[in-house]
């Protein structure tokens, strides 16, 4: 479950908890003369005035507009309260701007969809209680569709995109929303009678090729709610390292998945050695045909940065993803909750450093030699190479 922030005029809004009788009113944030609006609010949207645009030309089309200039440093204060408020209920964060963030809930335990959509509506309510600002949530399955639904219905909004209802969710929306789609491309394909995102899903290839150009593979897929992106934090407490695959036709069975997942831990766990880490967590994320996701977790004991820990929960874990009849089109692995890797070590320590110093003298030699010169058991076990089952699947 992906969760797109998105503040409600963020610099108004801080300065109205700064000065409250600006509350109500026709309120902008920006230079007074030569400058630009940068943040309104809603009542000053109401009368024309948007951002960017020239301060001077609000004031002609809102007379009455409350212009203030910018305060330094405090909107960035404010919003590190804002993502550390984020962060006491998931460390998997992606700040893109000083006031828009992705959250990812999925490997956060909350059990069910439905808790998790709890969870972030209390998140909302903490932020407007502590910060008195208010924030746009939008709740889906993948950063794309989450990123559209918090902009549906500010301020204030809060739009929930139940897995599965992608598409239909933005069947009815204007073009407009999608990635990719700028002004002019909106204006050229509404000439072309395709105005909303199911009649653009309607289009046939060569039409939308002509009409989109490159990009038109991109654009249809986002048309159906697809997005394949996770989310990407460079906070160390919150960091992971994640693969995936996407196949070229629907799997339909686990033995033809699980030498992959392997093959990702083979990519993966040698990273984690190389930047002196160990991982608790594994995560193991499919997409079904229809375009919907499903997860499952399992945190060990204690942290690891050797292949073999990981290989038995794979297995397990694909089988308590993989709930629906229903073939798949991506795989993924995840490790998260990582520490340095100068922490304790248990009951087995001499053992893990027998089995870490072997796995050292393979890293290096792969380094040296290349990927293929020392290749394990795992990724031979479906006939092809480290991280690929046969060639006929992933592409």
């Amino acid at each position: 479950m992906i969760v797109h922030l998105d503040a409600d005029a963020f610099f108004v809004s801080v300065e109205q908890v700064r000065h409250p009788e600006l509350r109500g009113k026709k309120v902008a944030v920006g230079g007074l003369h030569r400058g630009i609006i940068s943040s309104a609010s809603y009542e000053a949207r109401a009368c024309g005035v948007y951002t960017p645009m020239p301060t001077q030309s609000a004031l002609r089309v809102c007379p009455d507009l409350i212009v203030v200039p910018h305060s330094s440093g405090v909107y960035g204060e404010v919003s590190r309260r804002l993502f550390t408020l984020c962060g006491n209920v998931t460390p998997y964060i992606e700040q893109v701007s000083i006031d828009e963030g992705y959250l990812d809930f999925t490997p956060c335990g909350f059990g069910s969809f439905a808790a998790a959509v709890d969870r972030a509506a209390q998140l909302q309510e903490e932020i407007t209680r502590d910060l008195g600002i208010t924030v746009s949530f939008g709740v889906a399955s993948n950063l794309l569709v989450a990123g559209i639904a918090s902009k549906l219905r500010k301020p204030r909004g809060f739009t929930v995109v139940v897995p599965g209802t992608e598409a239909e969710f933005l069947g009815p929306l204007g073009v407009g929303r999608l990635p990719g789609i700028g002004t002019k491309t909106e204006e050229r394909l509404k000439l072309q009678g395709i105005d909303t995102v199911a009649t653009l899903r309607e289009a046939g290839e060569e039409e939308l090729e002509t009409l989109l150009g490159s990009g038109w593979r991109s654009v249809r897929a986002s048309a159906f709610g697809e997005d394949d992106r996770e989310v990407v934090t460079e906070h160390g407490e919150a960091k992971s390292h994640s693969q995936q695959e996407t196949f070229a036709r629907d799997v339909t069975r686990a033995d033809q998945v699980v030498p992959l997942l392997k093959g990702m831990v083979d990519e993966l766990v040698p990273e984690l050695r190389s930047d002196h880490q160990r991982a608790r967590c594994l995560t193991v994320r499919i997409r079904y045909s229809d375009f919907t996701y499903s997860s499952a977790s399992h945190t060990i004991a204690e942290a690891s940065d050797l292949e073999a820990t990981f290989y038995p929960w794979l297995e397990p874990l694909l089988k308590r993803a993989w709930k629906r009849r229903l073939g798949i089109r991506l795989a993924s692995v995840r490790f998260s909750d990582l520490e340095g890797a100068g922490a304790q070590l248990g009951l087995f320590a001499a053992e893990e450093e027998r089995r870490r110093r072997l796995a050292q003298v393979v890293d290096e030699l792969r380094d040296k030699r290349g990927k293929g010169t020392v290749v394990r058991g795992s990724s031979l076990e479906n006939g092809g190479r480290s991280g690929r089952p046969r060639e006929d699947f992933p592409h």
